[in-house]
């Protein structure tokens, strides 16, 4: 059985340790800020990402391309004769999903002894990162490349991505909620929840008044959301944006009224966090439907 490498994007989230430790390979998508262009190799970091972003300043992101798909592929196939499983940020949010299929199409003609699967995960930030962290688990228990595409895209919808934003500002910078309703939300200090549905697209799911409640709500929808899957998450994923101390909170809620125990937490990084801002809280795990 030929040995097979798992590859996602940047807009997965993972810490920079799992992305070494696991072996995985990145396709970057850049972010501009202040005139400057950063990348996965050449990052801004973070903390310093979002003070700059509190201080106003507006960044930018851009997709994957096709040549830099193919050229990562290519580099894979060459150095380490093996097959790949790309895990796409969701193709509702970005158009880099049919950037690294359009790739692996052409490289699959040019390579035909080896398999490019391409998994439009439909998924972002550490959800994506979640689904890429079951994969590595498949791959490393010894299940082939079909064994784990197969797992990842019939269960990629059970992925579940809750979060709350603490500016509503950054949403209507990106047409996520009208004018009127980011001003009016500010005023009356009001927080959305919103998820990522089963088409991969952003929508919100309900309000609450007040930042702590915001978090609390994201704990009461995972109670109800989880389901079968209760007694089968072996790790919860917690991103943020820049907010640590809340990150913490959330996690302490989930221990004491669904008893995990075992966290990934990790910032919102700055392609996502461009869009969604800084205070950006964001829970991601199995559950029966998003």
């Amino acid at each position: 059985m030929k040995n097979f490498v798992i590859t996602t994007d940047t807009t997965a989230d993972l810490p920079a340790e799992y992305i070494e430790k696991h072996g995985i390979s990145l396709m970057s998508l850049t972010y501009t800020i202040e005139g400057n262009t950063y990348t996965w190799e050449n990052p801004l970091p973070v903390a310093d990402f979002y003070r700059m972003m509190r201080n106003g300043s507006l960044p930018t992101t851009s997709q994957v391309n096709p040549e830099e798909a193919g050229a990562l592929f290519e580099q894979i196939i060459k150095t380490q004769d093996a097959d790949i499983l790309h895990i796409a940020f969701s193709s509702g949010l970005s158009g880099s999903y049919n950037s690294v299929r359009l790739a692996a199409e052409e490289l699959s003609e040019k390579y035909p002894d080896h398999r490019i699967i391409v998994v439009d995960s439909l998924c972002a930030s550490l959800g994506e990162g979640l689904l890429v962290h079951k994969a590595v688990m498949m791959k490393e228990s010894g299940k082939s490349l079909e064994e784990t595409a197969k797992w990842v895209e019939e269960n990629k919808l059970h992925v579940v991505h809750n979060f709350t934003v603490d500016d509503l500002y950054h949403l209507y910078r990106g047409g996520r909620v009208s004018k009127t309703a980011a001003f009016v939300g500010t005023v009356i200090n009001l927080k959305p929840m919103l998820h990522v549905d089963d088409e991969g697209h952003l929508i919100p799911l309900s309000k609450v008044r007040g930042r702590k409640k915001s978090l609390i709500a994201l704990v009461d929808a995972m109670e109800r959301q989880i389901g079968f899957w209760r007694d089968k998450n072996d790790i919860i994923f917690i991103s943020h944006g820049d907010a640590l101390d809340e990150a913490e909170y959330v996690a302490s809620l989930i221990k004491e009224r669904l008893g995990y125990d075992s966290f990934l937490i990790n910032y919102v990084g700055s392609t996502i966090g461009a869009h969604s801002g800084p205070g950006t809280m964001a829970l991601f795990y199995m559950g029966d439907y998003r």
